[in-house]
């Protein structure tokens, strides 16, 4: 659960023989921490004052920060070509 500890690290023998894990299912897995953190990291960009103004002007439309509107467009981006 959030906020709880992580577990020290053990031999998988001493899980697998645990009867709290009887009958579990045992996998090995990669998981890429950096895309499960919502920490936030600032970032320069350029780009032409025109197309900032157009971000700008949506953003205020939508009721977000430029930054979110930004973030929420490259992850429909990303998202889409991911699944096309």
């Amino acid at each position: 659960m959030d906020g709880e500890s992580i577990p020290e690290r053990k031999p998988i023998d001493l899980h697998q023989d645990n009867q709290d894990y009887e009958n579990g299912v045992w996998a090995l897995i990669d998981v890429d921490v950096s895309r499960l953190s919502s920490k936030t990291v600032r970032v320069n960009i350029t780009m032409p004052s025109r197309v900032l103004s157009i971000i700008d002007e949506a953003a205020a439309r939508e009721r977000e920060s430029r930054s979110g509107l930004l973030t929420r467009a490259a992850l429909q981006f990303v998202d889409r070509q991911t699944t096309a």
